[in-house]
Parts: C-alpha cells; structure tokens; sequence
C-alpha cells in the first residue's frame, strides 16, 4: 500500500494511493482517505480524491530524521574518506522536512550545496533495542529522500548540523509504500532530467537492518521517525533553478526545485 499525507480545502488527511494512469484519464491515481492514523489499525473510508486535486505533504512529520553516512563504499571514496568501521549517525531536524513539490531554499551560507538521493525508512510503532528478528515488525514502509548538503559547510565544520539541518534540507515523499523489499532496489537521481547517480541498495555497506538495530540500541524511535540510509556514489551540485529528482524502484519519484533563499 502507498500512504500518502496530502492537504486539500485546507484539510489535511491520509490517504491510499489507488490507480496509476495519468492524470485526467480513466484510472488516474485516486487517494480513498483513511480513517484514523497509518501508525495503528485504520480503515480505509471509501471517499476518494484524484491525486491531481491535493496537494501532496511529507508523508510524515518525524520527531527526529537519524541520517547515515558513507554507507555507500564509492560514495566515501568519491568525497576522500575511508569507510567507517560502525554507521555515522547525525540527525536532520523537523524544521529541515518538506514534500514533493516544495522548494529546496538554496542556504545563503553556502556556495556548494549538493543531492544525495537516499532510500528512507519510516518507522511505525515506538521501538528501541530492537532484535534483528523484529526489525520488519517496527517499520512501516519505504520513501524517497534527498540528504541534501551544504558541502563546504560539512568541511569546514566538524559538526554537520548545519550543513545537513538548515531548513528545506530534508525532502521526503512523494508517499510511504508499505509492501517493498528494500534489500535491492534501484536508486536513481537526476537533475534538469540528466542522470546524477544510478546505484542499487544490495550496495549498502550495512542493511536497513544493521541500521535499526544499531539506532536503536541508543536511542527509542517513535512512530514517523524517519532513518536515512546512505546515498550511492554520484553526488554533485545543485543550483539555483534546478530540479531534482529522486527515484527508487518500487515507491516513485520526489522531486524538488532549488530557489534563492528569501
């Protein structure tokens, strides 16, 4: 099932994803809303929208977004770095989340910033130390992110904080598929419709398993909480007027226009 967390006549609400053919001919996408929350048992209503008429939103609003780095062995060796013998762990703030459609806010503190297309994990119920045996029981599904960076920033700084959290950093979307395989598929990004990076996730050093296990031996993760995989080799600029798009087999494509800040 795709879950997405849409807005329309300034309500918003969850909905499922139902239909696949272009918009405004017969079977387009529809969203049947549901009731209640995706993070515990729900029903869908049977009231349905067309995908075209709403407006889409982050699928959800994490309490904190856990990003990993150089998980990816070509992407630590494009940047210089060796790779690390446990996962690099930093946090994405609420404030740095948007959707597909948003704008990514070019930061006036920056003259590098750059994509990083990542496989998201979104976790459904309230975990922690969790054994590698129920890693499936806490997820809920799978989105598109974009880890996006101010690369002269995460240099020059030995926290990432800024580099990684300033507001519009983090977009996710366009929906939550909740029935993927996450351990091989293709990960694709592009910029003004030319190919940036191509890589596949049986190429991440540690699994999406190793990740919730290692998160949650420190930390308890709530529903909506958002872990952030590691990005494949290929990351390069962004400017302003850009469009970016994140693709992954099997959930969609997020995509995001670069503007000028303010």
């Amino acid at each position: 099932m795709r879950i997405a967390r849409f807005s329309i006549d300034g309500n918003v609400a969850f909905g499922a994803v139902e239909g696949g053919s272009a918009p405004g001919e017969e079977g387009a996408p529809v969203l049947d809303i549901i009731k209640g929350i995706p993070y515990a048992d729900f029903e869908l209503s049977g009231t349905k929208v067309p995908l075209s008429k709403v407006r889409l939103l982050p699928p959800v609003l994490p309490n904190k977004v856990v990003g990993i780095g150089r998980n990816y062995a070509e992407h630590a060796a494009e940047l210089g770095n060796e790779v690390p013998d446990v996962p690099v762990a930093f946090f994405k703030p609420t404030t740095s989340v948007i959707g597909s459609g948003d704008a990514i806010e070019y930061p006036s503190f920056s003259r590098e910033l750059h994509h990083e297309a990542e496989l998201a994990v979104v976790i459904g119920r309230m975990c922690r130390e969790v054994p590698r045996e129920r890693v499936k029981d806490v997820i809920l599904g799978y989105t598109c992110a974009n880890d996006v960076t101010a690369r002269d920033v995460q240099k020059r700084e030995k926290q990432w904080a800024r580099a990684k959290g300033f507001d519009t950093a983090c977009p996710l979307g366009p929906w939550v598929e909740t029935d993927l395989d996450p351990a091989d598929v293709t990960i694709q990004c592009t910029v003004n419709g030319e190919q940036r990076q191509l890589g596949r996730t049986s190429d991440m050093i540690r699994s999406v398993e190793d990740l919730v296990v290692h998160i949650t031996e420190a930390m308890t993760l709530l529903p909506g909480d958002v872990i952030l995989t590691g990005t494949p080799a290929g990351v390069g600029p962004l400017n302003v007027g850009d469009e970016v798009a994140v693709t992954i087999e099997g959930i969609g494509t997020l995509t995001n226009k670069v503007i000028k800040r303010g």
